[in-house]
């Protein structure tokens, strides 16, 4: 008999442990990113799938858990592929990043939730001046990779199922 997949509410708790000792640039505790990426997928029609993905979008990349541990783990091969879609790589160029991601079915809507959350004009502000510009320049650009014909990320829609709530 096959081993069960693990649940969303055992799928958030691995997240949370594993990034429990971690802040974010403004010094909040980096769960909060978690929780919202993973809050911004649901509300924008993602599946159950997608939802645990967005939970352990950073896992891997912050090295919170391994690539061996997500090899492992009790989840669908969907949801590892689209966690290691949005893992960035060492020396990675942008252009192939969001290639990764846009190949990737269910990818994007987890990397639009994931930019939405970054680029929040209230999480930006408490950032000093330099470390803004620098990242709303590097959201833009990506934004931009993600789109059809680099037209910026489509307003309010994601890959999932359904219109973004505002």
């Amino acid at each position: 008999m096959p081993t069960p997949y693990l649940t969303l509410a055992e799928v958030e708790a691995i997240a949370r442990e594993a990034h429990s000792d971690r802040t974010d640039k403004a010094g909040r505790p980096y769960t909060e990113h978690l929780a919202a990426v993973a809050e911004g997928v649901r509300a924008r029609g993602g599946t159950d799938e997608q939802i645990a993905a967005a939970w352990l979008h950073d896992a891997v990349e912050d090295a919170a858990l391994s690539r061996q541990w997500l090899d492992g783990a009790a989840l669908p091969e969907r949801v590892k592929e689209m966690v290691l879609a949005v893992t960035k790589r060492d020396g990675e160029d942008p252009a192939a990043y969001a290639g990764r991601v846009l190949a990737t079915p269910g990818a994007l809507l987890i990397k639009e939730s994931d930019l939405a959350h970054n680029a929040d004009p209230e999480r930006l502000a408490v950032l000093d001046p330099a470390t803004r510009a620098r990242l709303a320049e590097k959201y833009a650009l990506m934004r931009g990779l993600l789109a059809p014909a680099g037209g910026g990320l489509p307003a309010g829609r994601g890959e999932g199922g359904g219109p973004a709530t505002p």
